[in-house]
């Protein structure tokens, strides 16, 4: 059966010294210290190992064969986003990454689909670099963060760059980063346990109550992590919107429980009664596989939740490839 992951990160075999470069600090340094191995630092502190399969695409191919995923869609690693460099930088960045991604996609295009990153602190130089991730890179979209700085997605100044993928017929992914209370959070790894999922239902709720959903009926977006905490809490959202219509429908009119049928989620969740709930609530058609591949906190062989549970096979080729192919806009036929 085609696989394909709609949720896996890489990077650049070298990054450029934008600190030097700029002539500030806060960008990310990658530092390869033994064979297969690399430290990504910032401003000389220690922010994560990775391996060789996050930037030598022979060995991502290797492993997912190993693994049966015959595609994965790739996306930069989300400390990269760089929100909060000066515009201009923000933009260089990007355009680094972007054009890294469409090379590995140029070059084994049956196995790689690619997502842009964005400098979304401007959204004209945002919707500049979206315009040219589709139809200069062919990328099939672009994975942007949970929030911009202090801005929540459904911020009036970010909205030229919902309205321009929905024109240009681009996939959004969004991934929680930079979680809310992280200086709180950092015992017992809990920005990674506690926040990202609220971090992944505050961008949920921004573009279904900000009307940004609303406004844009043919945009396609995808949330990470199943969707964080927003399915398993949108009865007391729902309620929030029934009884104080003045705090919570200012800018949608829109129920939030109909988005469930609305927006995709990958179903990196970890437990199977909670897959089966996602399936329950949003069908099978709105979710699609995805590993969070390389990293440990995602599924160490992807696609193995899924096959545990002994799902009917329409279902299962829905996780497994159609409602990917269907958020990406593109033919399963496009992989052989």
């Amino acid at each position: 059966m085609l696989t394909v992951d709609i949720h896996t990160h890489i990077l650049p075999p070298e990054l450029p010294r934008w600190a030097d470069r700029f002539g500030y600090g806060g960008f990310v340094e990658l530092a390869h210290e033994r064979p297969g191995c690399a430290r990504m630092t910032i401003d000389g502190r220690l922010f994560r190992e990775v391996q060789e399969n996050c930037w030598n695409p022979a060995r991502r191919i290797e492993e997912c064969d190993a693994a049966g995923v015959r595609v994965q869609v790739l996306s930069t690693v989300p400390v990269m986003f760089s929100y909060w460099a000066r515009s201009e930088h923000g933009y260089e960045v990007a355009r680094f990454l972007n054009d890294h991604i469409a090379e590995v996609v140029r070059a084994h295009p049956r196995r790689f689909v690619g997502l842009g990153t964005l400098p979304m602190q401007s959204p004209d130089l945002a919707a500049r670099e979206l315009d040219r991730c589709v139809k200069e890179l062919s990328l099939r979209g672009v994975q942007i963060g949970s929030h911009v700085g202090e801005l929540n997605l459904c911020d009036p100044s970010l909205f030229p760059v919902f309205r321009r993928a929905e024109e240009v017929g681009a996939a959004v992914f969004v991934h929680p980063w930079d979680m809310l209370g992280k200086k709180e959070l950092e015992p017992y790894w809990m920005q990674w346990l506690v926040g990202m999922p609220a971090e992944t239902a505050r961008a949920v709720v921004s573009l279904t109550l900000g009307g940004v959903l609303e406004r844009l009926p043919r945009l396609r977006v995808a949330f990470a992590h199943g969707g964080g905490s927003f399915p398993a809490t949108v009865g007391r959202i729902e309620q929030g919107f029934r009884c104080r219509p003045d705090l919570c429908a200012v800018h949608s009119t829109v129920n939030p429980r109909e988005y469930l049928r609305r927006i995709y989620v990958d179903a990196l969740v970890h437990d199977p009664r909670a897959l089966q709930y996602l399936l329950d609530q949003m069908g099978s058609d709105r979710v699609a596989l995805g590993s969070d591949y390389p990293f440990p906190l995602g599924e160490a062989e992807p696609g193995a939740l899924i096959r545990s549970m002994g799902l009917p096979r329409s279902v299962e080729e829905d996780l497994f490839f159609r409602t990917a192919c269907a958020w990406l806009g593109v033919a399963p036929e496009q992989f052989g």
